[in-house]
């Protein structure tokens, strides 16, 4: 299976948190989940902890390499720009990646993440959905020390919801 690409200062193990959430699914596939996710506006309709999206500079709707947004989660007012936006292909996995941060920077409340998406198909007719996300900064520590890891629960939901509207979608 394939993996998360990570960039130099957000790899596991060597920032102040990371969580990973997977799912493999029957009955879906990367063609069906990519819209839902790679269209920020979405998440509102299947991913509670999400709120007021926005593009800067007429970006979007959907997320393509170097689009800058807005979105708010677990409390944080998220700057973002999209690093890695690749739709699924047959026998290759979708890939979506953003740096966010929430907070000046330098200052002790700054909040930096690598939020990665991949979604591939399967044998069998099977998705699998993994939602890797690094942070960096107090706030991240606060986080990775709050049990249980709001982060690692959060981005279940976001993943259960995902599945979801993709079977709603579907009819």
């Amino acid at each position: 299976m394939n993996a998360i690409i990570w960039p130099a200062n957000f790899e596991p193990g060597f920032s102040d948190n990371f969580v990973s959430n997977e799912v493999i699914v029957a009955g879906l596939s990367a063609a069906e989940i990519w819209p839902l996710l790679s269209h920020p506006e979405c998440w509102l309709t299947y991913y509670a902890n999400s709120a007021n999206v926005r593009f800067y500079h007429g970006s979007g709707p959907e997320l393509t390499v170097g689009d800058r947004f807005y979105f708010e989660t677990f409390g944080f007012p998220v700057k973002a720009s999209c690093n890695e936006s690749i739709a699924p292909a047959p026998g290759a996995p979708g890939r979506l990646a953003w740096h966010g941060w929430a907070g000046t920077e330098g200052a002790n409340d700054r909040l930096d993440v690598h939020h990665a998406w991949l979604i591939e198909d399967l044998d069998g007719g099977r998705v699998r959905i993994l939602t890797q996300e690094t942070q960096n900064g107090q706030p991240a520590i606060g986080l990775r020390d709050s049990k249980p890891n709001p982060m690692l629960n959060g981005h279940q939901d976001w993943l259960d919801g995902l599945i979801s509207a993709a079977f709603i979608k579907r009819g």
